[in-house]
Parts: structure tokens; sequence; C-alpha cells
């Protein structure tokens, strides 16, 4: 099979779009399939990934956040590289621009194409005080993806969101996980020690440091005896969440198996975001053996279980999320129980099993519309 991978976002950038297009790459090398990969200039973009070619295309900053990337490459440029290229099947990480005009370019083509819904940009648009842009932002989503043979969700949330707004032919794809990278056994005492010398429970967060992501709402902890709040990641919020929180340890970015062994030392992990439509730290958190608190909307709702994987809190309802970090603090048992639980759930989540059902996607898609159907599978 030869895929074309079309991104909005690639490396060095690193975050949700850009992982799973990594672990998109590699497991079409595993399986033995052709790939190319197209994606936003940048500075220091490889020349490769998993041993297929990346081509860039030109791109600018986006003036309210300069850690993306927004493509500029027009529809007809597209059209000819895939009609050079002769893809199977197209695949579209998190359309906007370059995947719109990707999109556009393989229709013309009559290519089928599989578009991955990843980020929630219309919600983004309030958190970035644009949100008269909201209604508008819905509007692009639907035309973008009605242009999709099949358009892929991380959860059973982002579909129901999705088929809201009208966007058809949507089907759930989650996300896999490296359970082992991310293993309780990587949990550092030492480690632990330095973050709580006295003895504190420690509650940790990760993620990029922006307004779309809350962190600032972690604030509602500060008075909680015997917590230390470690914060992994860094953004355009770093300054001010540092003087909202100014008793946090902040690690900056992390990967690897230091961030395996970061998460793995951790006791409870709380994630804030309400704006998530997988949450690829909370599933690495839970495989890291803790149990998670985060709001209940969005991926958080498939990925935690109340009362067994951890807790979720009605979004806005920052006194629950207190309650909930203070209950789990208090009780180490309940820790244990909900982090054994937590390391189950994700027995099964690989990349190389959810690899194998985007497979499975990619070839429903290259069928004929009288024999396509589409199996929805929240896992």
């Amino acid at each position: 099979m030869r895929v074309a991978v079309i991104t909005e976002s690639f490396l060095p950038q690193v975050n949700g779009v850009t992982n799973s297009v990594l672990r998109v790459a590699e497991h079409l090398r595993r399986r033995g399939h052709e790939a190319i990969i197209v994606a936003p200039d940048d500075v220091d973009v490889p020349k490769t990934c998993a041993g297929f070619e990346v081509m860039t295309v030109s791109a600018v900053s986006f003036p309210l956040y300069t850690d993306i990337r927004l493509g500029l490459v027009p529809s007809f440029v597209l059209e000819r590289l895939l009609a050079d290229w002769a893809p199977d099947v197209v695949h579209v990480a998190s359309p906007f621009l370059i995947g719109h005009n990707a999109l556009l370019a393989a229709a013309r083509l009559t290519l089928p194409t599989v578009a991955i819904y990843q980020t929630d940009i219309p919600s983004y648009t309030g958190r970035y005080g644009l949100g008269f842009l909201e209604a508008r932002a819905w509007a692009r989503v639907r035309d973008i993806h009605s242009l999709a043979t099949t358009t892929l969700v991380p959860s059973t949330y982002a579909r129901d969101q999705l088929a809201a707004h009208g966007v058809p032919r949507v089907a759930v794809w989650g996300r896999g996980v490296d359970t082992a990278r991310f293993d309780p056994a990587k949990r550092d005492l030492a480690l632990h020690g330095e973050w709580a010398p006295a003895g504190q429970v420690v509650v940790g967060s990760m993620g990029r440091l922006a307004p779309e992501k809350q962190v600032a709402d972690l604030a509602v902890l500060r008075d909680l005896d015997g917590l230390r709040l470690v914060i992994v990641g860094d953004g355009p919020s770093r300054a001010d969440l540092e003087a909202a929180l100014p008793k946090a340890l902040f690690l900056g970015r992390r990967d690897g198996d230091d961030l395996a062994r970061i998460l793995a030392s951790l006791d409870i992990f709380v994630h804030p975001g309400e704006l998530e439509t997988f949450g690829q730290a909370i599933q690495e958190a839970l495989a890291s053996g803790l149990p998670v608190v985060a709001p209940a909307r969005g991926g958080p709702v498939d990925l935690v279980k109340p009362g067994e994987r951890g807790f979720l809190y009605e979004p806005g309802r920052l006194d629950q999320l207190r309650e909930q970090v203070r209950r789990l603090a208090e009780q180490p048992e309940l820790r244990r129980q909900m982090g054994q639980a937590a390391r189950a759930f994700t027995a099964d989540r690989t990349w190389e099993n959810l690899g194998d059902q985007l497979l499975g996607h990619y070839r429903a898609a290259m069928r004929p519309w009288s024999s396509r159907g589409l199996e929805i599978d929240p896992r």
C-alpha cells in the first residue's frame, strides 16, 4: 500500500498531531508499506521519517502562537505532487490549511482519503479571545471534512460533536501508547524523595503550557496540605503560570525515558484542559499506573472511568477537582487500586494494535462505495 501523509504539524514541533504522524509512519514501515510525508516548512525539519521521505511546503508562523506553522501551499501544487507519487490512499492529519487543499486535490484525482480530526480548533477560538469566530470555524471544519472519504476521530465525544455539526462519515480511531516505555516499574523513589522530602503526595500535570490547557486551574490545589505540584511541559504561558503557582516545580519539556521515569514517579495525575479530543498525556499517565483526575468533557470521558481509574469532574467545577485530588491524596490504598486498574486498561492499547486498525480504515476507504462500511470502535 502507498500512503501519502499530509500533516498540518510536524517536527521540530512536538504535539499530539506530530506524535500521531510519527507513530503512523513507524507502523507503515513495520508492516512493509510505502509512504511519503508532506509537512509545513520549519527550521530543522528532518528529511526522512521512519525511512520515508519528508517533503516540506511553504508555511508561516501563527501570530497568536508562533509554535504553530500555517501552510500556504495551493491545492494545484499538492495535486501535482499526489499525481506524481500516485498513492493508494491519502492520510490527512488534522486538516485545516494544507490538509484542506490536499483533500481538494485528492478529490480532483478521485483518490480515497482518510482525514484525522484531532484538534478542536473551533473551541480554541474562545481561549484566544476570538469566540465570535467559533461558528465560522465549525462551518470550515464541516466543509473540510465533508471532502474526506472517512473522518476518524479519537473519542466518542468528538464523534458526537462532529455529527452534531453536520460532518458525515465519521468513525472512531483512538491512539496507542507505548506500554513498554510508560510503565509503573520506572518509578524512581529517589526522584520522588527529591520532590517531596517531607513525604508529600506528588500531583503532576503534563502538556503544552498554553491557555487552552487551563493549567492555571491547578491553583485551586495550592492550599491543600501535604501536596507537591510538579508540572511537565513548556509553552507561551509558562511565565504567567510560574507566577500563579509559585510553589509548583516546573520541569520544562521532557521526553523519552526521562519523561517515563517522571510520570511513574508521580502519585496522582491531573489534566485540567477541557478541549482535549483525546488526551494522550492522560493515556501515558494511565499506562504509568497513575489515577487521573480530568474534566468530564472530550477524550477523558473514554479514558477515565470514574471510581475505577480516577475521577471526572464537571467542567468548570474546580471545587470538584479539588475534592477529588484531596480524596486521592488522603487514601493511598485507593491510589494503588486505581493505578493498577489504569495500567490494566492500557494493556491492549499499543500503537501496533491501533496501527492495524488504521490500516483497516485505509482499506475500507479504498473500497468502492457500494461495499464500504464503517465500524465504529471507541477503543
